[in-house]
């Protein structure tokens, strides 16, 4: 039996990518289709994502706009992002809903830097809780005698290298995104 690190690495890379997800949902001085890509519109009977419903582009650098296509369900996707909690503002011109950013003031800045924060500590939980299981396989494997003691070093190294450049990763995103929301 040998340890599968790989598996390992896609679920370190796969926490990576969920932290990734949730910072494009949060705001920064510039307009994000992101932004909205998380509301979801009561549409049809049921709730859809609002990139189901229309287009979202971003015609300005603080303008976000949704290209809704069916004209019976513009009123419930402008409903849907006021009611998103992301404090915005839509206007609706026909089918076409226009939604301005407001300036953040620096308050909003500050929660938002909490907030990525809280986001990255959830990664690096999950980027360890993959380095726990991973190191548990290696010990399994050493004490069923499926390894040697020098393999076992070897996979631990290995697994240990994938965590940090792993945490690394998570702690550069955050950098980058807290420069992102703090720039005005």
């Amino acid at each position: 039996m040998s340890i599968d690190t790989d598996d390992i690495e896609r679920r370190m890379d796969g926490a990576l990518t969920a932290f990734k997800a949730d910072l494009a949902g949060l705001r920064t001085g510039r307009a994000s289709a992101a932004l909205l890509e998380p509301i979801m519109v009561d549409a049809y009977g049921q709730m859809m994502p609002i990139a189901q419903v229309g287009t979202i582009a971003v015609p300005e650098p603080r303008m976000l706009s949704v290209q809704v296509w069916d004209k019976g369900q513009v009123a419930l996707v402008e409903k849907a992002i006021r009611e998103s909690n992301l404090n915005l503002n839509p206007m609706t011109e026909g089918q076409l809903i226009r939604i301005p950013l407001p300036e953040l003031n620096e308050e909003c800045r500050e929660e938002l830097v909490k907030v990525a924060g809280n986001y990255a500590e959830h990664a690096r939980v999950s980027v360890r809780n993959v380095r726990r299981d991973g190191m548990d396989q290696i010990k399994k494997a050493e004490k069923d005698s499926d390894i040697s003691q020098d393999d076992a070093k070897i996979y631990s190294d290995e697994v240990q290298e994938l965590t940090d450049k792993t945490i690394k990763l998570v702690d550069e995103t955050l950098t980058t995104k807290e420069a992102e929301i703090r720039q005005v």
